[in-house]
């Protein structure tokens, strides 16, 4: 059973530190560029935090194929969809902002026994998601960015922002994403068997919603509540965004309330 953490990994690590570094430091040529480059890859690292908490948790529950499979090493490439799981939820980030709940890990669910271990797998993705999210804005609670770099600052908000969006879609009870896995093991054999050939799209209905105005408001005004009550202002969390597109200029009139 191969557990060593792979390269590819330890190489996205190191660009996260190097470009956090550059931002902090303000050592930087191009702000912008260094926070693109901190916020992608830490975004990738944590969708391989999320994988591997399914697989690290299937695995105790009895999948120990998970292993064979090279899951437990975080190498993003050894996942079943990596566009699922690495390149569609960073071209939605780029795109939108918004972070899109990966899901490429093959649980062999026949392994497993017992309906709470399947419903903790699923679980166990998202709950890193808000692990991270707290752990981001802990600096913001304990008032450790006093004097930090305004860029730096925006960046973590940002990056917390994902975290929290990633968290709140992967819950939602929708067929195809971890919140109907977490309840799917309770439900009867007949729900199940109707709600199966809707999984594939279920993910595309949850964005299809967000493009309902009136849905993408309430959603957004959610994240935001969310949001202000960890500690982090909404001006933050969009001039992280502005520091992020650099290809569209680094804001200018930049104003943190704190």
């Amino acid at each position: 059973m191969n557990r060593q953490v792979s390269p590819v990994f330890l190489g996205l690590v190191t660009v996260m530190g190097v470009s956090a570094w550059g931002v902090w430091a303000e050592y930087a040529v191009n702000t912008g560029l260094a926070v693109f480059l901190f916020v992608v890859s830490a975004w990738i690292v944590s969708l391989c935090l999320h994988e591997y908490a399914h697989a690290r948790t299937a695995l105790h529950g009895g999948d120990i194929s998970v292993g064979a499979k090279g899951y437990l090493t975080l190498n993003p490439l050894k996942y079943t969809h990596a566009m699922l799981s690495i390149v569609l939820p960073v071209v939605f980030v780029i795109m939108g902002g918004i972070g899109l709940p990966g899901g490429a890990v093959f649980i062999e669910r026949d392994r497993v026994r017992g309906r709470l271990k399947h419903s903790l797998i699923s679980a166990a993705g998202p709950l890193v998601n808000a692990a991270l999210a707290l752990a981001l804005v802990a600096p913001f609670l304990l008032g450790l960015l006093d004097g930090a770099p305004v860029a730096f600052r925006c960046a973590l908000a940002f990056l917390a922002m994902l975290q929290v969006t990633a968290a709140i879609l992967n819950f939602l009870p929708v067929p195809g994403l971890d919140g109907y896995g977490v309840i799917e093991p309770w439900l009867s054999h007949r729900a199940r068997r109707q709600v199966e050939p809707f999984a594939p799209f279920g993910l595309l209905a949850v964005f299809a919603c967000l493009w309902i105005p009136e849905v993408n408001a309430v959603f957004w005004d959610g994240v935001d509540a969310v949001m202000a009550a960890l500690g982090v202002s909404w001006q933050e969390v969009a001039h992280g965004l502005r520091y992020f597109r650099f290809w569209e200029g680094e804001p200018q009139d930049v104003f943190i309330p704190y």
